[in-house]
């Protein structure tokens, strides 16, 4: 295939479309197939369930199964184990969803965190204008001259008229105590990082840490989306795994660049994902937040269009001074060895737990063709490549039949792994449909028990990516899968 054009979104549908070669109006491929198999099968695996299904679901709202749960559980264990437990400057933090307001004042979200919201006049549907005109801009054939007002455009879904432009905020409102009235109004928190902002003093009172050190923290957040959407990609209830880290500004160049470093390595060794897919976009003066000296988005290209996956932003003072300022306290540092007394600066890199498990799921979705039974033929199977240390379930363990003699020796030697490993164990339908089963579930090495077992005291180790068999002995089973996880 030739290069990548930019996406659009069909005038008439509002469909997005993403579309390969150096001729765009010649080929031109809906990849929303590609996102409608991994929602499928995220489904009827147990990775993601619609929320609230039975009562005909909440819009846009997620439930993460069984197979989901630990999916993500594995991302936010290795996120945490690379970004905080490896490094000697990180300490951890677990603060509150709801705040004093006060916060939010201080940060600037309840003046400024919003969107511009246009509604359909005929059907009511709402719209980001921001998204209706970068869609516009976009599209194939359309003339390189800007959009001059979002009231040239119609509604994607009905061509009816649009509202003027009205900002609207994100935040989600909500009342402590019986009273709702202005003097009890709380919200919850659209960001973990102003947690780690009103923490800094008691961090660097408790820890006695001296610059530059960190703060992290993986937490729920929510933002009223007002057109949230493309599966998990973007919601109103969200995870985040963030880290605020306080520095000397003189030294903001080369800490940005070790951490950029560091993300790619995270990128690269621990999830593993095909490099690329990501795209590094330095954001130009004029288009930063007002407080950011320097702001990378590490973007991905998903199947419907390039978009962000998370960034890196140098905060500059801009936080810690306005939180002194708004609360009355003394914010500064002073450091120890020149007595220099000033307001540390912030580099700040965020990364949506969800967003990396929806990467996760479409880097390991694989089609290809495998061995049947059947000498000389092959069929398709699906087979979700996980890195093996992220995969839920690590081992199956299969009994060739269900009779006592076999499936008392597997649930024994199930249990007995499962004090080191993720374990499922299962013992119905053919072994040939098992294994399909867990390629599909991304489990990487199926262990058989067979006949032979109870006389050879071995079993067969099935390899999910070459679906090539070992034979090994039971007693030298765990050292083996250790082994196998530590390559």
């Amino acid at each position: 295939m030739g290069g990548t054009t930019p996406i659009y979104r069909d005038p008439k549908t509002y469909k997005q479309v993403f579309f390969y070669s150096q001729n765009p109006d010649i080929i031109i491929i809906n990849m929303q197939k590609d996102m409608d198999k991994i929602i499928s099968l995220a489904k009827r695996r147990g990775f993601v369930f619609p929320g609230s299904e039975i009562y005909g679901g909440l819009a846009n709202s997620w439930d993460y199964g069984p197979l989901g749960h630990l999916l993500k559980q594995n991302i936010k264990n290795a996120w945490w184990k690379f970004f905080v437990q490896e490094r000697g400057d990180m300490v951890p933090l677990d603060t509150a969803i709801i705040m004093n307001p006060k916060v939010w004042e201080a940060s600037g979200h309840l003046q400024n965190f919003s969107d511009e919201l246009v509604e359909c006049k005929k059907c009511h549907h709402r719209f980001r204008s921001d998204h209706l005109l970068e869609a516009e801009s976009a599209k194939p054939g359309y003339d390189k001259e800007k959009v001059k007002s979002i009231s040239e455009l119609k509604c994607p879904d009905c061509e009816g008229s649009l509202t003027e432009p009205k900002q609207f905020n994100l935040m989600f409102k909500t009342y402590l105590g019986v009273n709702e009235d202005t003097s009890t109004a709380a919200y919850l928190r659209p960001e973990t990082a102003a947690g780690m902002f009103v923490n800094f003093k008691n961090i660097l009172n408790v820890t006695r840490r001296r610059l530059p050190f960190g703060i992290a923290q993986i937490g729920k957040n929510f933002r009223n989306e007002i057109t949230p959407g493309n599966f998990i990609f973007r919601t109103r209830e969200f995870e985040i795994g963030e880290f605020e880290y306080f520095i000397n500004p003189k030294d903001w160049k080369d800490t940005f660049e070790m951490w950029l470093g560091e993300i790619k390595r995270w990128w690269q060794d621990i999830m593993q994902i095909d490099m690329d897919n990501l795209v590094w976009h330095e954001i130009p003066d004029g288009e930063r937040a007002h407080y950011s000296k320097r702001t990378v988005d590490i973007e991905y290209k998903y199947p419907f269009g390039v978009k962000e996956l998370h960034g890196i932003a140098y905060r500059t003072d801009f936080d810690l001074s306005r939180h002194e300022t708004v609360s009355g306290q003394d914010l500064h540092y002073t450091d120890p060895e020149t007595n220099e007394k000033f307001v540390p600066h912030v580099i700040e890199p965020t990364f949506g737990i969800d967003r990396m498990l929806l990467v996760s799921l479409l880097e390991a979705y694989t089609e290809e063709e495998a061995p049947t039974a059947e000498k000389g033929e092959s069929e398709t199977r699906v087979v979700m490549k996980f890195p093996k240390h992220l995969a839920p379930i690590q081992v199956a363990v299969l009994p060739l039949s269900k009779k006592e003699e076999l499936s008392g020796v597997a649930k024994d030697l199930a249990n007995s792994l499962r004090k080191d490993f993720s374990v499922e164990y299962d013992e119905t339908q053919s072994i040939g449909k098992r294994y399909r089963r867990q390629d599909e579930i991304g489990t990487p090495y199926c262990v058989t028990v067979d006949f032979e077992s109870l006389d050879d005291k071995k079993v067969t180790v099935r390899d999910r990516d070459t679906m090539e068999q070992e034979r090994i002995d039971i007693a030298d089973l765990k050292n083996y899968l250790c082994t196998k996880f530590q390559n």
